[in-house]
């Protein structure tokens, strides 16, 4: 058994927390559907205190509906698209609420859309385009992606526009199958966003999960994997890029409770502008059951100007010590000064100089994105942001 572990801290306006509850604790939380099994949030409980409630438009406290958010698919050859009731038996398979306003949008949704990927064969990308009800306009979504035994499937989920829009999102991935879905959080400047995401793998399934979070007043994102079956594989991936006000929030969750399943999480943030928040979040339970386990976790942040703050709390519960390996890191800090002299040593102007720290800071995570559209949109969208703030 090998277990590492590497908190670090730098940097005068970077902020990071110690452990909180146990995360057993957590598990415990996706036991309803029931938006009355959960308390009304306070802003003092252990998975919302650094979110900032005032400004989740009542979200957390049984805010209704008032509009409807547009879900648009572009289906690949084989794909099958339906638009279900709230009483199709898919629904609610992968996983239950974790938190009030997930549940709140589990009782709030009208309709929901399902997905079902083809097995034994491979397909193209299947893009889903979210489009908020509007400003101020409070809806309600739901999403189920199945992936049948041995497919091989993409799915890009894209959410645009404004308004304030909470859901849950399943994927469920059968034996053998591989599912690379790609989330993408482009909103307006004034949207608020809140969304649970919920996978359960089968015996050696492969799932690889990128969220890359960019617009938004407020986004909270929660992305929880168990584990069916002994030899699944999760790959959780994140990039997100903050500006002044904007809160954006991640908290990831694997629950592993079979054998010899693997999981690897890399979150990359980078922050400018006074108020700019991101909260990232790690939780791993390795359960008795899950013998032969091997995780690790990593979470990074880029402070690029004055006024900006990021919370990062990684947490590893480990209960048997019949593992392969199981570690964590967290860093928070400014440009690297070596690395900036470096370049300016050989003839490279400053603010050219940390644009390529900035570049090379998320290359990790971008050159993962299969897609070619998505990953050249979010470079433009990186170049852009950095031109904004003048790095």
């Amino acid at each position: 058994m090998a277990v590492t572990t590497e908190q670090q801290q730098h940097g005068l306006t970077a902020h990071s927390h110690g452990a909180g509850a146990p995360v057993s604790s957590r598990a415990d939380h996706f036991t309803s559907f029931d938006v009355n099994a959960f308390e009304v949030p306070g802003g003092r409980e252990e998975i919302w205190r650094f979110t900032p409630l005032k400004r989740l438009a009542n979200l957390h406290n049984g805010a209704e509906a008032t509009g409807t958010a547009t879900v648009e698919v572009k289906a690949s050859e084989g794909v099958s698209v339906e638009t279900v009731g709230r009483d199709d038996k898919r629904l609610g398979v992968a996983g239950t609420p974790g938190d009030r306003v997930a549940a709140q949008a589990w009782s709030s949704f009208a309709e929901a859309t399902v997905l079902t990927l083809p097995g034994d064969a491979k397909v193209e990308p299947t893009v889903v385009t979210v489009t908020g009800a509007g400003v101020g306009e409070i809806a309600y979504g739901h999403l189920h992606v199945h992936a049948r035994q041995f497919a091989e499937a993409v799915v890009v989920i894209d959410h645009r526009g404004s308004g304030v829009y909470a859901d849950n999102i399943e994927f469920v991935v059968e034996d053998g199958a591989h599912l690379t879905v790609v989330a993408i959080q482009d909103w307006a400047d004034d949207a608020v966003h809140v969304s649970s995401h919920h996978a359960k793998l089968g015996r050696d399934a492969t799932f690889k999960h990128t969220v890359i979070t960019l617009g938004g007043n407020i986004v909270r994102l929660t992305p929880v994997v168990t584990y069916a079956g002994r030899g699944g594989d999760a790959e959780l991936l994140g990039l997100y890029f903050a500006d002044a006000g904007q809160h954006q929030e991640h908290r990831t969750f694997i629950d592993h409770s079979a054998s010899n399943c693997r999981s690897n999480v890399v979150y990359k943030g980078a922050l400018q502008g006074e108020g700019a928040h991101t909260v990232w979040i790690g939780d791993v339970l390795i359960r008795a059951a899950a013998e032969g386990t091997e995780t690790f976790e990593l979470n990074r942040n880029l402070i690029l100007t004055d006024g900006a703050r990021a919370d990062s709390v990684p947490n590893l519960e480990i209960e048997t010590g019949e593992i392969e390996g199981a570690g964590h890191a967290s860093a928070t800090g400014r440009f690297d000064d070596e690395q900036l002299f470096y370049l300016q040593a050989r003839g490279i102007p400053e603010d050219q100089a940390r644009r390529l720290v900035v570049r090379g800071f998320f290359h990790e995570i971008l050159l993962k994105i299969t897609v070619p559209e998505v990953r050249e949109r979010l470079e433009a969208a990186i170049e852009a942001e950095l031109e904004a703030v003048g790095v």
